[in-house]
């Protein structure tokens, strides 16, 4: 499995770069989020991938960030849903919003990328708002104060557990997640803890 990639960037298109590892070009299929943040051609660049193979294709795709490449694999799980029009999402909206419009159950805003017709919206909301709130990462949460962000343990509710729980399945970290989680009330339902978590997140990273 090709984890990531680190070299030079030798060639940089819409929706598509190719580094060059080792005197090996690996061409990497991605969104324009992910382009818009790779330097000029020729200077050096990193992306973490996922090689999609079905049948007789056998793509290699690269993101920016470990949170890009979680929300395309969450994608790609949902039935009807592609590769391509999973980076078609993602050059439209960044982790932070695409995570938020999952959790606040916004299947019209989806709409918005060519090709994602309303069926297909609502079944990412559907099936993908259902993963995250429901899914959970073994041994995430050891109960240990310092692993989750200086919260005594006998403070955190099940619904703060869970929210970081979903949070991480997104791709964030403990450390990320945990200091915002920390400062909201714990009495908030797990949706309500994500989606808020995620909307201070991303006008954190507009600033």
């Amino acid at each position: 499995m090709i984890y990531s990639l680190k070299g030079r960037l030798t060639v940089k298109e819409l929706g598509f770069a190719v580094i060059e590892c080792g005197g090996v070009g690996y061409g990497c299929r991605t969104s324009y989020n992910t382009v818009a943040q790779l330097g000029e051609v020729g200077s050096d660049a990193a992306l973490y991938t996922y090689l999609y193979v079905r049948e007789d294709v056998v793509e290699l795709f690269g993101f920016a960030t470990l949170q890009e490449l979680s929300c395309f694999k969450l994608l790609i799980s949902v039935s009807g849903v592609g590769p391509k029009a999973a980076t078609a999402i993602l050059s439209d909206v960044s982790p932070e919003k695409f995570a938020l419009l999952v959790a606040s159950g916004d299947s019209k805003a989806f709409t918005r990328t060519k090709g994602i017709g309303a069926k297909t919206a609502q079944r990412i909301v559907l099936e993908l708002k259902d993963k995250i709130t429901s899914e959970s990462i073994s041994g995430s949460i050891s109960g240990d104060a310092a692993e989750f962000g200086g919260i005594p343990a006998e403070n955190t509710s099940s619904s703060v557990s869970e929210a970081l729980e979903a949070l991480m399945v997104l791709g964030y970290t403990q450390g990320e997640t945990a200091p915002i989680l920390k400062k909201l009330d714990p009495s908030m339902s797990t949706q309500e803890l994500i989606k808020e978590t995620l909307r201070l997140m991303a006008a954190k990273n507009m600033r």
